[in-house]
């Protein structure tokens, strides 16, 4: 394990290998008051012909400090973005039937969270992209923020395919990707969509809900369902959030049908005495 102490030795060696010369002592004035960094002792050893091991040592710290050069370029970066963000309203309106009931929310469209946030990304030199997998029914949607130093950050989310309306398998899978796309990259760059979420202004609003949705969509078997689905209806039925509690167990029964046709066998979870 590499400590300060170790570093500070390894770098009194190299000096003392390399014969780097002391200001006042004849050495070049003006080059030797500037910071020494890694390449510039490559440049002393190539001078000094060197042996292959002490250039191979250097490179190795030439790397790391070019790794730490550039996430502190990353870091300060996303605060000078962070300082200035850009403002990302709901522009989207869905509206369908649960239960006999009419659920609806506001969201902010994937274009319209892109073209807020690259435009903002870019000026301070980071670009974004996504990278996508799927295993069986989980698809998993990563976020790459990228700064020209060459540091990145991942963000991931994951859920099942979206079967709700009359989606077909592939619109399914497309809906889960842009909206997994949406929210890793609100979630990487710290923002939030702001506006209505739907108008409701006599219900209090129930901030989790989503993340309580995501739990339910990314349940593996009835086990962690149950769980997921307790603890969200829980929380809305304290909230008196009629509509919260309608998309919560829609979420659950597109999982349960899901999970069911992987585990037709599998014993159904109960609530409040009766099954799920």
């Amino acid at each position: 394990m590499r400590t300060a102490k170790s570093d500070s030795k390894e770098r009194q060696t190299m000096n003392e290998a390399l014969k780097i010369p002391e200001v006042g002592t004849g050495y070049d004035e003006q080059r030797a008051i500037q910071p020494v960094t890694p390449m510039s002792l490559i440049e002393i050893a190539v001078g000094q012909n060197a042996d292959v091991d002490k250039l191979a040592k250097l490179m190795d710290l030439q790397l790391r400090w070019e790794a730490n050069e550039a996430k502190k370029a990353f870091v300060s970066a996303m605060n000078a973005f962070k300082a200035n963000p850009p403002e990302i309203l709901k522009n989207h309106l869905v509206s369908y039937e649960a239960r006999g009931q009419q659920v609806s929310y506001k969201h902010a469209t994937l274009d319209h969270v892109c073209d807020a946030v690259t435009e903002a990304l870019s000026k301070q030199g980071i670009s974004h992209r996504w990278r996508l997998e799927q295993t069986g029914a989980e698809i998993r949607v990563t976020c790459i923020l990228t700064h020209e130093m060459g540091h990145s950050e991942e963000t991931t989310l994951m859920g099942g395919p979206d079967d709700t309306g009359s989606k077909n398998k592939i619109q399914s899978i497309s809906s889960t990707v842009t909206y997994l796309e949406r929210y890793t990259l609100l979630a990487a760059t710290g923002l939030a969509a702001k506006g209505d979420d739907d108008g409701r202004l006599n219900e209090p609003a129930m901030d989790t809900l989503q993340v309580h949705l995501d739990r339910i969509v990314g349940s593996e078997n009835m086990k962690q369902l149950d769980n997921a689905f307790k603890d969200a209806f829980k929380e809305a039925t304290a909230l008196k959030n009629t509509r919260a509690m309608l998309a919560i167990m829609t979420a659950k029964d597109n999982r349960k049908r899901e999970l069911q046709k992987d585990e037709p066998k599998a014993t159904v979870g109960t609530y409040g005495g009766e099954a799920l």
